[in-house]
């Protein structure tokens, strides 16, 4: 059940995410869109109070618990740029904005959007993190939230993986290939580069 809503509340982001932005570019109607845009964040809220309900309702804390409690803080870490991400897309589509900006692609500029990044996980893990511990003292039976002792190594791995990356890019920037020189006319040709073009010794 509780697997159904995090699918209903993942769907749930996307939808309300673009009815706002179409009625914000497209429809023209600014402050419809962000009234809409407002209410994405209640997604979030809908999942924390069904996990309560079910917790508190006497269900043992499962796989399903601890997954909301991983999907709610990143969620709430990355949401921002999520919005950000698609707002400037529909601008650009449809109010003639400045086209999208991807991530850099070298130099020091990717170490900080690496960074950055990371720094975000980092807020998403203390919060889903704080979620699993608050619902261990709520329930106060550690034989119903055995599951979600297992849950706080799990983010705690990921959180290592994804540390590889801002650390790979410190030490080894990503630098753009070198041009390719420019091709010798006379080579090209076959001759002699001291020849008049088109002539070659005999």
């Amino acid at each position: 059940m509780l697997i159904a809503i995090i699918a209903g509340c993942e769907i749930g982001f996307w939808v309300v995410l673009a009815a706002g932005l179409v009625a914000r570019y497209p429809l023209r109607l600014r402050r419809t869109g962000a009234a809409l845009l407002l209410c994405v964040p209640l997604v979030d809220l809908v999942l924390l109070v069904a996990t309560a309900i079910d917790l508190r309702g006497g269900a043992t804390a499962g796989f399903a618990h601890g997954l909301a409690a991983a999907y709610i803080g990143y969620s709430v870490a990355f949401g921002h740029s999520m919005v950000r991400w698609a707002d400037e897309r529909f601008a650009h589509r449809f109010a003639g904005g400045p086209p999208p900006r991807g991530k850099p692609k070298y130099g020091g500029a990717r170490v900080r959007y690496e960074w950055r990044e990371f720094g975000k996980a980092v807020i998403a893990t203390a919060i889903a993190c704080g979620l699993l511990l608050a619902m261990i003292a709520w329930v106060g039976d550690p034989g119903r939230t055995a599951a979600l002792d297992g849950w706080l190594g799990r983010l705690g791995i990921v959180l290592a993986i994804w540390s590889l990356w801002p650390i790979t890019h410190t030490l080894w920037p990503a630098k753009p290939k070198p041009a390719a020189p420019p091709a010798d006319p006379a080579a090209v040709a076959g001759g002699d580069p001291g020849s008049p073009p088109g002539r070659t010794h005999t």
